[in-house]
């Protein structure tokens, strides 16, 4: 049995043709394509600062483990490891756990939780521990399990998009669900067709992955952003700015918190 930091140990093997460029690198463009999160994670970390420190510094942890996942998904794609490959979704599993835990609206927890968020985040570190654990009997099933998360997040989206009457958010949303669906189809296509891109000498699809994915994200977390201030931050409004200036057709958003006194 190969040693779990041997190269090619994993039994997950993206499209792309290994060792192509260097004899050190099995996918070149798989694993530089993960700077984005790199560069994106401290951005948003001091963008999103201020809203951190009026919800919760705890957000900064999401940041961290952005940047950790970028790291991971470097180094697996770098070796095909068995451990890089458990590295880099056992991380992405805790992105989204603590994602769960800071920005789930209280009326989408469990019935016998009732809204209680401690007793919520409590429940979610536990299956998350024992997710973890159980990655580890079945590695290669966690990618799959972990893009179906996508589908509970975006059963949320939908239904607070038909419940805020916020055009901001709505744009955000709107942009959030396009960019997640040409992300997993650029996912799906290099798992499932790889031979057909081969064919058309295109084996580049997961490397498009990381790209989009690491731009959806900031999207995602500004949207969540958005509907939790609806039900936690009831007299502020957080409102949508883009880096580096608004005015740009482009940008990467992130919230700026405006303290307003509301009289109903």
């Amino acid at each position: 049995m190969p040693s779990i930091f041997a190269y090619q140990s994993s039994e997950v093997d993206w499209c792309e043709i290994n060792f192509q460029y260097s004899e050190l690198v099995a996918e070149f463009y798989n694993t530089f394509s993960n700077v984005t999160f790199l560069i994106l994670g401290p951005l948003l970390m001091f963008l999103m600062h201020p809203y951190a420190k009026q919800r919760t510094l705890y957000i900064h942890c999401v940041w961290i483990l952005f940047m950790v996942i970028g790291l991971f998904s470097m180094y697996f794609h770098m070796t095909l490891s068995f451990l890089g490959q458990l590295l880099d979704e056992l991380a992405i599993l805790w992105l989204l756990a603590s994602s769960y835990c800071i920005w789930m609206p209280r009326c989408y927890y469990p019935a016998f939780i009732r809204k209680n968020r401690t007793h919520f985040t409590c429940l979610v570190i536990l299956t998350t521990v024992v997710s973890s654990f159980l990655s580890f009997l079945r590695p290669t099933v966690n990618a799959y399990a972990l893009n179906s998360i996508a589908f509970h997040i975006l059963y949320i989206v939908v239904q607070e998009y038909k419940k805020i009457d916020n055009r901001e958010l709505r744009h955000i949303l709107q942009v959030s669900v396009v960019l997640w669906a040409i992300s997993l189809t650029s996912w799906v296509n290099d798992r499932l067709l790889c031979s057909f891109w081969q064919r058309m000498n295109f084996s580049y699809l997961h490397s498009i992955w990381h790209v989009l994915i690491s731009f959806t994200f900031p999207y995602a977390t500004v949207a969540m952003a958005l509907v939790d201030a609806h039900y936690e931050l009831p007299g502020q409004t957080l409102k949508i700015r883009y880096w580096p200036r608004d005015t740009w057709p482009v940008g990467m958003p992130y919230v700026e918190v405006m303290n307003e006194d509301k009289n109903c």
